[in-house]
């Protein structure tokens, strides 16, 4: 019996250290390893299977409050399926992408059976924001690159670091004294890495982000998680001021690209073939609102349209629309821009209401509440002028550091409890 219960209290250690080794990884390697959003897709995967036993009693025990979110993931992925039988030359990566990002929720099952510590996630997004930006500095300081993206397109990478930097800042609230120090280095790492893509898409998250401690800013308990907050506005202001860091520069293009081409000059410029796109895509909505369309029909329309001389020809060469809510509305009708902002909506309300339900909780309950409306947010916000979800690493981070989030926030409940 003794050594029945030794084995036991061994594999529960080992599955453990292994979940926690997941946890600590997702961040840590989705910004300097191709295949590391992959790996720990597939790693929670295998943890959930192996950790059954008390993973899916404790899931089921919490599916009434999960169940939103999980309805928005699996409608996804329903409604992906859907369109690949009903339309010629769509591809089965169409239901790919969405069905990975539903069974992430295998993620949230290993984490409330084995309940590893919040600290792997803060030292993941830490060590991973860390090392994004010393990718992207080596590439644009020592190689030359004037916009660099590590292994990926340099705005998703912009994007990214951004947002880990971003949920740094909700970790400070989790850490004490002077270690409060290392999610303050992940802030600033993941400002100076966005800074280096010369991404100006997730400016917008900043602004979101603003606003969300504007409204929830009694939980930054302590003069230094308010002053790590001040940081990022004092950071993101001189980095406008600074010549070399080029974003002053950046938003005076940005500028001027908008006034050339509403005054009818070039529209191919980096703003210009946005804002075509943009025209694009509100031309072919109001062709068929409610209709789910496949690439081809798209293809088609937008060639009449440049045939037509409405739009220039280079809006062919685009990969998509450049704005997640019009490139769901564009392929997906009315009903699968719902479908898509569902997946947003929802995950933050969770959050929210985790948030206003424990106005007492615990630092632990906190950060890991404001880092998933952090996340949701900065997805938003990176939307509005890129398709975030487009690339299946960007959208397997967001669905799997989501479910973790919420299965930490659980697990912290219950700690609370």
């Amino acid at each position: 019996m003794i050594l029945m219960n030794n084995t036991l209290t061994k594999n529960a250690h080992v599955k453990l250290v292994t979940v926690t080794c997941l946890v600590f990884l997702l961040p840590f390697l989705s910004l300097i390893a191709g295949a590391g959003v992959g790996l720990c897709s597939f790693g929670f995967l295998l943890a959930a299977i192996w950790c059954r036993e008390p993973g899916w009693p404790r899931f089921r025990r919490h599916v009434s409050e999960l169940r939103p979110v999980l309805t928005a993931f699996a409608a996804a992925c329903v409604f992906s399926g859907l369109v690949v039988l009903l339309h010629d030359g769509v591809s089965l990566r169409v239901w790919e992408k969405p069905t990975r990002m539903l069974l992430a929720f295998t993620a949230l099952v290993a984490v409330v059976a084995c309940r590893p510590s919040r600290k792997a996630l803060w030292w993941g997004l830490i060590g991973g924001t860390v090392a994004g930006a010393c990718v992207v500095g080596y590439q644009r300081v020592i190689e030359g690159i004037d916009r660099p993206g590590g292994m990926m397109n340099a705005i998703t990478f912009g994007d990214i670091v951004l947002c880990m930097g971003l949920m740094c800042l909700a970790a400070v609230l989790d850490f004490r004294g002077r270690q409060r120090l290392w999610p303050a280095l992940g802030v600033v790492a993941g400002l100076a890495g966005s800074l280096a893509t010369g991404t100006r898409g997730g400016w917008v998250a900043i602004v979101f982000a603003a606003l969300l401690f504007l409204k929830y800013g009694h939980y930054l308990r302590g003069v230094f998680a308010k002053s790590a907050a001040a940081l990022v506005g004092v950071l993101v202001a001189g980095a406008f001021l600074v010549p070399q860091t080029g974003m002053g520069q950046r938003l005076e293009q940005g500028v001027s690209d908008v006034q050339t081409y509403f005054n009818g000059g070039s529209a191919y410029t980096n703003v210009g073939v946005r804002l075509e796109l943009w025209k694009g895509a509100t031309l072919l909505i109001a062709q068929h609102p409610l209709v789910p369309v496949g690439p081809v029909q798209v293809h088609e329309e937008l060639g009449a349209l440049v045939k037509a001389g409405t739009l220039q020809p280079f809006v062919l060469e685009a990969e998509h629309f450049h704005n997640d809510a019009l490139q769901a509305l564009v392929y997906g009708g009315v009903l699968g821009l719902l479908i898509w902002f569902g997946t947003l909506l929802m995950p933050f309300l969770f959050f929210l209401r985790m948030l206003r339900s424990h106005e007492s909780a615990p630092a632990g309950l906190v950060a890991t509440a404001l880092a998933g409306m952090l996340l949701v947010l900065g997805y938003f916000g990176f939307g509005l002028t890129e398709v975030i979800f487009y690339s299946t690493r960007s959208a397997m981070f967001y669905a799997l550091m989501l479910f973790v989030l919420m299965g930490l926030c659980l697990n912290a409940r219950e700690e609370q409890a």
